[in-house]
């Protein structure tokens, strides 16, 4: 488990883990309707890929159904998807796992796992470039905040923002 390998509190880690999909199956509109509720601000690119809401969404679920009202919980939850330019070693490590879980199959998985076992920080850098890579590839647009998240974990502004020629 990367939360006991990093130091981390193994009870919130376990919480994020099983509550960070709460609202993952909801439709498009009402995540943007539960965000809408609440007073969560949307932009532009959230409007567009109102999928990537549901982190806020749950976190915000977590609170209200089931009491899990820790910050350092709801954090982690609510940046599992994009990321962020500021991430505490909780968020990185559900980030990872969840990026990286054995279900998920492209190539370079099973590396990036076993980087994130030993160094957090050089595995949020490597998987956000190769999240980065696969969505320009894919001609995907970049979330601000994954953007925002690759330049803080060292990623260059190309590396962070490819260029689409």
């Amino acid at each position: 488990m990367l939360a006991r390998r990093h130091g981390l509190d193994t009870r919130k880690a376990r919480l994020a883990g099983m509550l960070h999909d709460l609202a993952r199956l909801y439709p498009a509109e009402r995540l943007l309707r539960e965000c809408e509720q609440r007073g969560m601000p949307v932009d532009a690119f959230e409007r567009a890929h109102p999928i990537v809401l549901h982190a806020r969404v749950g976190a915000a679920v977590a609170c209200e159904s089931f009491g899990v009202c820790d910050q350092s919980i709801l954090d982690a939850i609510a940046k599992h998807t994009m990321a962020a330019e500021t991430m505490s070693p909780l968020d990185c490590a559900l980030y990872l796992a969840d990026g990286l879980e054995p279900a998920r199959s492209f190539p370079e998985r099973a590396a990036l796992w076993a980087l994130a076992q030993s160094d957090l920080q050089a595995a949020m850098r490597a998987t956000l470039a190769s999240s980065l890579a696969y969505l320009h590839r894919k001609g995907i647009p970049v979330a601000p905040q994954t953007a925002a998240a690759a330049r803080a974990f060292g990623l260059t502004n190309e590396e962070a923002l490819p260029s689409r020629n």
